[in-house]
């Protein structure tokens, strides 16, 4: 794999750089020695993140990760991006497609039942509302995030919590 490491706010020293290669080498036994890695870097106040993204024959696998120890950051961005390539072995196997990038090893290998399982259904009155109703909702229920129905639209909508205290909004696009 050839890897393309770079940093924002921060110096990649040469043992980072190691600990890059040394865990992501990891993943070499699923793609081919031509496949690129691009690993960035950055520092945020207490925030040390790594980003990784893996091109794959028209999908992205990608995962980022933040701790306060940039090494901690890389070993569970490691973690995420090999489940990650559990669940899309498992599509390509299901859907019988070529494996681009991917080592025939891998694929040919049994593909490990990580099916997803919902436990629990719930059940909800949609109120219509607007938007900023929804965010005071969503926030004095505690959560992350809100479905609700847009008064003015009348149609399902989310609010989401994001970094830095700020809402997103997502709307059906048809």
């Amino acid at each position: 794999m050839r890897y393309i490491i770079s940093g924002k706010n921060i110096d990649v020293t040469e043992g980072l750089r190691t600990a890059i290669t040394d865990k992501l080498g990891k993943l070499e036994r699923y793609f081919t020695p031509d496949t690129e890695v691009q690993v960035t870097l950055s520092v945020e106040k207490e925030r040390q993140k790594i980003e990784v993204t893996i091109p794959v024959k028209g999908n992205i696998i990608r995962s980022e990760q933040v701790s306060s120890d940039m090494y901690v950051s890389i070993d569970l961005v490691e973690e995420v991006i090999e489940r990650q390539l559990r669940r899309y072995k498992t599509k390509l196997v299901d859907r019988q497609q070529e494996g681009g990038n991917f080592r025939e090893e891998f694929l040919e290998k049994e593909a490990e039942d990580e099916e997803v399982k919902i436990i629990r259904t719930k059940q909800f009155d949609v109120k219509p509302m607007y938007p900023e109703d929804a965010c005071v909702q969503m926030e004095l229920l505690g959560h992350s995030f809100y479905v609700f129905m847009n008064a003015e639209t009348e149609q399902v909508n989310v609010v989401y919590k994001r970094k830095g205290n700020t809402y997103g909004l997502m709307e059906p696009e048809f």
